[in-house]
């Protein structure tokens, strides 16, 4: 038996009538490995975990977590989530079809597990109050918000009357939420919130707004990428695993402050993701443990680490950090501290975020210099990249921190003598998000416009310099829809062309490529197209000296 007792800012989570504080991370490996993690959880004195989704699937996690004293909040996932992507809109003002699946899947695992010594409590949905304004505005925004709440009182009434031994709740990102669940789902038996370097905010907010049940924190830790000031390139400046290993004790401090009402939380996040938001949040990127770990296990009254990760400090790009010359070099620079005496091994990643919304890392080619320094090659693909150092002490622990550079086109001596000339193509897109993309984009000195052709093989840009130009250099800087194969030709007449550069198994980026030729039209003619739209180009450069 679960239960919140007590009241009036005197509150009590209790599991079998003994008190109960849920001091807790959110669960990120497959349930089905869930055996092979629990007792590292158990070691770091977690005794709760935090699921999304409840389903066939979540038996081995709750089998395992009850085999090493953990309980789960198990989640019930509503669309449309927290975000962008994180789910399609749902008309809850009308759409009983989609209601009524979702409260028979609910009611189908809460029969299901209702009896499982793993089982915390029930929660229902994540983040949809906020992710509603993706979907809708205004007063049809406002009544979806209030539609969502009740359904989710809906919901938890069928689930008290199948399992009257554990807890419903619900979670969202912001405490604004709650005004809905206070007046909406009064069935709540406590309310719980998602929050980061705000969470010294919620207790404020809670006597503020006067509300009247205690709460959970669900997700909660160091500061997100949408609270952080943005770096010299204009992105959001990662904390380092020293401040984000402090945002973790920081915000359990503030949140255990809330005496009687706050019963505790789940912090974000344990987590194996090696990728970018890995880095930010997951306390074992690649199964690795870092600083974070050890100051989540030592909040929790965890064991004592026998050996703790590299510290890096002071991490920054020597030099000019927003002027990185595509396929160039660069220097990094950093120290770093083992505690242990263990020798470090380094590596270098890129990760294209900025660009292309990709959350890989990538590893880059790179020199150690033994001097703290570490000179890398850039991509050839401008715009900003972030770049990560890693350290590993061979055993199981990670040091990693990271900063930004903004890759451009590498210089070239001479005349641009295609800056502004009448540029013609075989076709251009007069439609999406930026369009028209016109011809002249590319020989417009501007790297942030772009010329885009027809989603089909053969294509062309044309240039006319007016005159025959002896030329020695071309640049071309392809957009994410790049060449496989292309050719660049010049013409004295522009119907007879001549070869002058030839590319097969192209990758895209900047290329820059020395030329002795002469003619008044040169044009770049795309044959195979590397992805699946068109050809787009940011510049097409022609020089002579």
């Amino acid at each position: 038996m679960v239960e919140v007792t007590g009241g009036d800012g005197a509150w009590q989570l209790t599991v079998n009538g003994a008190p109960y504080t849920v001091e807790g991370l959110t669960w990120g490996p497959p349930a089905d490995q869930a055996d092979r993690f629990m007792p590292d959880l158990a070691s770091m004195g977690v005794n709760t975990t935090r699921t999304w989704g409840t389903d066939a699937s979540s038996e081995p996690l709750l089998d395992a977590a009850a085999a090493h004293g953990i309980r789960v909040i198990a989640g019930f996932w509503l669309q449309p989530g927290g975000g962008p992507g994180s789910g399609g809109c749902v008309d809850y003002v009308n759409d009983w079809d989609y209601k009524g699946e979702q409260l028979a899947a609910m009611n189908t695992w809460v029969a299901a597990y209702r009896d499982h010594p793993g089982v915390l409590m029930w929660s229902v949905g994540n983040e949809s109050v906020l992710g509603l304004q993706n979907c809708y505005s205004g007063a049809e925004l406002e009544a979806q918000r209030v539609a969502y709440a009740e359904f989710v009182n809906i919901a938890a009434l069928e689930i008290k009357a199948l399992d009257p031994n554990h807890p419903v709740t619900s979670t969202d990102a912001w405490t604004g939420a709650w005004e809905y669940y206070e007046a909406y789902a009064p069935d709540l038996d406590l309310l719980q919130v998602n929050s980061y370097d705000a969470v010294c905010d919620i207790q404020q907010t809670w006597i503020d707004e006067g509300y009247t049940r205690p709460y959970l924190l669900t997700e909660g830790g160091p500061a997100g990428e949408w609270e952080v000031e943005d770096d010299i390139n204009g992105v959001p400046l990662e904390p380092t695993d020293v401040a984000k290993a402090d945002g973790y004790r920081a915000a359990w401090e503030c949140l255990m402050d809330h005496e009687g009402v706050a019963l505790g939380g789940t912090l974000f996040h344990y987590g194996l993701e090696y990728d970018f938001g890995g880095v930010w949040f997951n306390l074992l990127p690649g199964g690795e443990k870092r600083l974070s770990y050890y100051a989540v296990s030592e909040l929790f009254g965890g064991a004592a680490p026998a050996n703790t990760p590299p510290v890096i400090t002071d991490f920054a790009v020597e030099g000019d950090a927003t002027a990185v010359p595509a396929g160039g070099e660069f220097t990094v620079r950093a120290s770093v501290a083992e505690p242990d005496g263990d020798p470090i091994a380094y590596q270098v990643l890129l990760n294209s975020k900025y660009l292309d919304d990709s959350g890989a890392l990538a590893p880059a080619e790179f020199t150690e210099r033994g001097d703290g320094g570490f000179t890398v090659t850039a991509p050839t693909r401008p715009g900003v990249w972030k770049v990560y150092l890693a350290a590993r002490d061979g055993q199981g622990n990670l040091g990693i921190e990271t900063t930004s550079v903004r890759v451009v086109a590498p210089p070239v001596d001479g005349t641009n003598v295609a800056l502004g000339a009448p540029t013609t193509a075989s076709s251009f897109q007069e439609q999406g998000d930026g369009a028209p993309f016109l011809p002249e984009h590319a020989t417009d000195g501007d790297p942030t416009t772009r010329w885009a052709s027809d989603w089909s093989d053969p294509q062309w840009l044309q240039v006319d310099l007016g005159a025959s130009t002896a030329i020695d250099t071309v640049q071309v800087h392809w957009e994410t829809s790049f060449a496989r194969a292309y050719e660049v030709q010049v013409s004295e007449n522009g119907q007879d062309w001549t070869s002058i550069h030839t590319v097969t198994g192209g990758a895209g980026g900047v290329e820059t490529v020395e030329v002795d030729a002469t003619g008044r039209y040169v044009r770049v003619l795309g044959t195979e197209r590397g992805t699946g739209w068109g050809y787009s180009l940011y510049e097409f450069g022609v020089y002579s000296s």
